[in-house]
């Protein structure tokens, strides 16, 4: 069956979906890519077909504006305002891009920030499912994470902000979705209150753990939790010969990586990295991004390295630093390595609190509160907690045995051989 697959995001955000395209054509499917131009090779080196989408969410953020939000220490809800606002200039074309990649497709899986294609789907009368690698359907349980973080405001609240963070965006995207709707589509526009109430009915396959994220109690039966979406790493790759020689001298490093973050100061974060590391007295490996590959101040204790493969370079370190994403975190806690999470944003709160829940790490380090001593004593307490690294050890453990792609595809296979797939109904 041709299925096509939507993802926006940053890499840690859209390569789930390249190992779940690869399972469902391992399944006999035919598999189709949408997503944003950087990844096409990351796409078509595994023999996927790709599909472009304008407007990447990564380099918004990374926009001035962003980087303005990040500086200023302004609210989620300030800067979704903002962030709707400099993508409003790119809807028309980012539907266009969604309704193109979906032709002659005969299913169709969305993550929740590609939500074009629910609507695509209702126009082809084929069925769909939510994606997603972060939890994104209504609950008592936690609040919706932009715009409250990890703090649960009690179980009416919680289910309140649900319904804000749906209508903010609803409401500010609404004129244009509805009428490309009906000039594009051929459907009706969708009435004030929007498409929820439909929307609480679409299949979710959600791409990551019970283990790690039980599922809530209010959410239905069509919401499954199928484990993470892990792709293979290349057999073609080979890990540099520098990080070689770097990790056989000496006892294991400790990672620093905030994947596409930039800090509000990188220089200022370059000392503190380096302090806390000298503090706690341990050597690190530090992925570029924020603080630049041509630095001439690399102590010899020091390596910094590109884009390494989490999956082989985490096993092999003491203990990770990273920024929360979903992806990241997923790597860590896989790796059975404990981490120590330092958040900046959006739903990287919610996966810290849940790394320091499940005693895998300690407690977090929000990026506006970051230091030499806390960073140093928050290393040090996760390498020498024995408590916290048996728990690492066998989370990784019980993580590594399930398939959470293989589970996702035999979800799809089942609705699509049964009788009922379900197809969006708008109103």
């Amino acid at each position: 069956m041709r299925i096509t697959v939507l993802a926006v995001g940053s890499r840690g955000d859209v390569q789930p979906y390249i190992a779940l395209c690869a399972g469902l054509r391992a399944a006999g499917h035919e598999p189709r890519l949408a997503t944003h131009a950087s990844f096409r090779h990351a796409v078509e080196s595994r023999g996927l077909e790709f599909r472009a989408l304008t407007g990447d969410p990564n380099e918004l953020i990374q926009s001035r504006d962003g980087t303005a939000w990040l500086e200023s220490g302004e609210s989620m809800l300030v800067f979704l305002r903002r962030f709707l606002r400099l993508f409003r200039p790119l809807l028309g074309t980012y539907l266009d891009d969604v309704r193109t990649a979906c032709q002659g497709t005969e299913a169709i899986i969305f993550a929740p920030l590609a939500f074009a294609g629910w609507h695509v789907a209702e126009a082809l009368r084929v069925p769909c499912w939510m994606g997603a690698v972060q939890p994104a359907t209504p609950t008592r349980a936690f609040p919706a994470m932009p715009l409250a973080g990890s703090r649960s405001l009690g179980r009416t609240l919680n289910l309140v902000t649900h319904a804000v963070y749906q209508q903010l965006g609803w409401q500010a995207l609404r004129p244009a979705l509805n009428q490309w709707r009906r000039n594009s589509l051929g459907l009706r526009p969708l009435p004030l209150a929007g498409p929820f109430k439909t929307l609480r009915t679409t299949p979710a396959l959600y791409g990551f753990s019970s283990l790690v994220l039980p599922k809530p109690g209010d959410w239905p039966e069509w919401c499954d939790l199928t484990g993470y979406w892990v792709l293979d790493r290349s057999d073609a790759w080979e890990p540099p010969g520098e990080l070689i020689e770097f990790l056989a001298g000496g006892l294991p490093p400790v990672y620093v990586g905030f994947g596409s973050m930039v800090p509000r100061d990188p220089e200022e974060t370059w000392v503190i990295v380096l302090g806390a590391l000298r503090r706690a007295g341990f050597r690190g490996i530090l992925a570029t991004g924020w603080m630049g590959r041509g630095r001439q101040d690399v102590p010899d204790d020091v390596l910094v390295v590109d884009e390494i493969p989490h999956d082989w370079l985490f096993p092999r370190v003491a203990a990770v630093v990273h920024h929360g994403g979903a992806g990241t975190t997923a790597a860590a806690l896989r790796a059975g390595r404990p981490a120590v999470v330092v958040p900046f944003f959006a739903d990287q709160p919610f996966w810290a609190q849940r790394v320091a829940a499940l005693g895998v790490g300690p407690e977090p380090i929000p990026h506006k509160r970051l230091s030499v001593d806390r960073l140093a004593r928050a290393i040090r307490t996760a390498v020498s907690d024995c408590g916290m690294i048996q728990r690492a050890t066998g989370l990784g453990a019980q993580l590594r045995a399930e398939d959470g792609v293989e589970n996702a595809v035999a979800v799809v296979n089942r609705a699509l051989d049964g009788p009922h797939a379900t197809v969006p109904q708008g109103v």
